[in-house]
């Protein structure tokens, strides 16, 4: 059966289109952002320079093209038609009449429809395990810089330790299939998945001890959420089947925040180890206020600039670290449409056919960049305040 195609003009005018419930929630966000920038404080800062506005209107782009992405997609990321294997882009399929806009791979699947479905992987790894990963790093690093001596020294001993171990190597043992046979994986997320419920904890009960009206119920639904994702998360015993996630990237998941806790302690340490000498600090010390609320009120607030830069490089660097795996054909499965791997499956045929690689790689590039350029003008308001 012969194939037929439209014109590049088409295909550039026909992909546009596919975006247009991106296009109207940037517009919405973006309008409404810059309209109250005065209101939103440090995220209002952001629409005073040309860099900022770039680099929050790029990640809100894939933002909304993650949510979207069944809207956007015209087929299944997996499904495969076998007459449109390595078509061209522009490609029509011949029983839907729909488009290939970016043509198709060496398994006849859609290669537009897997780079929209591969920014879902990324926005759902990469955040919330470079947020998990700053709930363990700040809740080890405030008391190792506020308290020093033998504490400091036993956690930067362990930190050192691990960040002394090369990352690729590291993440390399982490994901590998064998340790899924094992139960380290499952160990370390019942771990680290404490921290945030103790962080939150910790943190409402040093702020509303003396109110215990709004302190029970914080608490407790602190430990009625957070013991819900902790079990459905760790466990996969979610009665009410929400919180799920795949063994796989359970793995990659406690890999990443394995090796960036790290990082984030030594940055935390070395904040709260400047900060604590503040006439603000010795003053709440005055007032006989616990160590755990300066840490938490008076430190911490005040360590939000370079916590945020550095949680933005986090997630870029760990968007790229997904794409190294999946380009390995470590940690995700073999199928998954995210960047990493449809980078990877397209280098094989890059001599035949180039069009399959470039889609998911300028995804890749694009995201990073919006998250660099968001960390610069970060850094520049950070430094002003």
């Amino acid at each position: 059966m012969q194939i037929e195609y439209i014109s590049a003009f088409d295909v550039v005018v026909g992909v546009l289109w596919r975006f247009w419930p991106v296009w109207v929630a940037l517009v919405l966000v973006m309008g409404v952002s810059f309209a109250y920038k005065k209101k939103l404080g440090l995220y209002g800062q952001l629409f005073d320079s040309g860099v900022g506005i770039a680099g929050v209107g790029i990640c809100l782009f894939w933002l909304f093209t993650a949510i979207f992405a069944s809207t956007i997609s015209p087929f299944d990321p997996l499904a495969q038609v076998s007459i449109m294997k390595d078509t061209l882009p522009g490609a029509i399929e011949p029983t839907s009449k729909l488009i290939y806009y970016f043509g198709g791979d060496k398994l006849a699947r859609d290669v537009f429809s897997r780079m929209v479905y591969g920014s879902q992987i990324v926005l759902i790894i990469a955040p919330a395990a470079t947020g998990f990963a700053l709930m363990v790093g700040i809740t080890l690093g405030l008391p190792a810089g506020y308290y020093g001596g033998k504490i400091d020294t036993v956690l930067s001993f362990l930190a050192n330790l691990v960040l002394a171990f090369p990352v690729i190597l590291l993440f390399y043992l982490l994901v590998t299939p064998g340790i899924m046979d094992t139960p380290i994986p499952y160990a370390m997320a019942g771990l680290f998945f404490l921290f945030p419920i103790i962080f939150f904890s910790v943190l409402f009960w040093t702020r509303y001890k003396n109110r215990p009206d709004r302190l029970y119920i914080l608490l407790g639904l602190t430990l009625v959420v957070g013991g819900w994702i902790y079990v459905g998360l760790v466990f996969d015993k979610d009665p009410l089947k929400i919180v799920h996630i795949d063994p796989n990237q359970l793995n990659i998941f406690v890999a990443v925040v394995f090796a960036s806790s790290p990082g984030v302690f030594r940055i935390v340490r070395g904040l709260t180890m400047d900060i604590k000498t503040r006439d603000y600090v010795a003053a709440a010390q005055t007032r006989g206020e616990s160590p755990w609320y300066i840490m938490l009120w008076e430190i911490l607030p005040n360590a939000r600039g370079p916590l945020i830069v550095d949680a933005c490089l986090r997630i870029g660097y760990t968007t790229i670290l997904l794409g190294t795996l999946g380009y390995f054909g470590l940690g995700l499965a073999p199928e998954s449409p995210d960047w990493g791997t449809a980078i990877k499956d397209a280098s094989r045929l890059l001599r035949s056919f180039i069009h399959p690689a470039l889609p998911p790689t300028i995804a890749l590039m694009s995201f990073v960049l919006g998250l660099n350029l968001l960390a610069d003008s970060l850094r520049e308001q950070s430094m002003k305040d």
